[in-house]
Parts: structure tokens; C-alpha cells; sequence
């Protein structure tokens, strides 16, 4: 396992996953005074393995079709074209 790499995307998958509505709604649920804090805890890890798997697996099915460097190209319009638009709508 190449350690440089995974602590390349654990340090970028956890930053932006800080502060997002994931986040938030999973501190609203621990919240809850009759809801189980491990249950929550297990739900939400498990539904970002699920996400981050679909993730991978689109992305592995993507890149046999579209070059790597125009998935980054267009990752990079995409990040662009969202915060343009919540710039623009605050």
C-alpha cells in the first residue's frame, strides 16, 4: 500500500467532507435523546462506504472511456461551476 497516496485522499476526502449536509444531518440525528449514538455512528459509516464505493466503481467504468486528465478537467469545471453558482446565490 502506497502510504503517500492514501493519506493524499483520506486528508481530501475528510476535509470536504467537514462541515458538508452529510455532516450535519448526521449531528442531527445524535441529536436525538432516544436514537443510539452507535447506531447513527453505524449508519453514516455505513453509507459512505457505500457512497465512496459507487464512487470508485463509476470512476474505474468512466476513466476505460474518458482520459484521465479531461475527468480531472471537467472534476475542475464542475467544483468551479458550484461555487460560482453558491457565490452567486448568496
Amino acid at each position: 500500500m502506497d502510504l503517500k497516496i492514501f493519506t493524499t485522499i483520506f486528508a481530501t476526502v475528510f476535509i470536504a467532507e467537514l462541515g458538508d449536509k452529510t455532516q450535519l444531518a448526521t449531528m442531527l440525528f445524535a441529536a436525538d435523546k432516544d436514537t443510539s449514538k452507535w447506531m447513527v455512528f453505524g449508519a453514516a459509516a455505513a453509507a459512505l462506504v457505500v457512497s465512496a464505493a459507487l464512487g470508485v466503481l463509476v470512476g474505474s467504468a468512466i476513466s476505460q472511456f474518458i482520459n484521465e486528465k479531461v475527468l480531472n478537467q471537467i472534476a475542475g469545471f464542475g467544483f468551479i461551476a458550484i461555487g460560482a453558482w453558491t457565490l452567486y446565490n448568496a
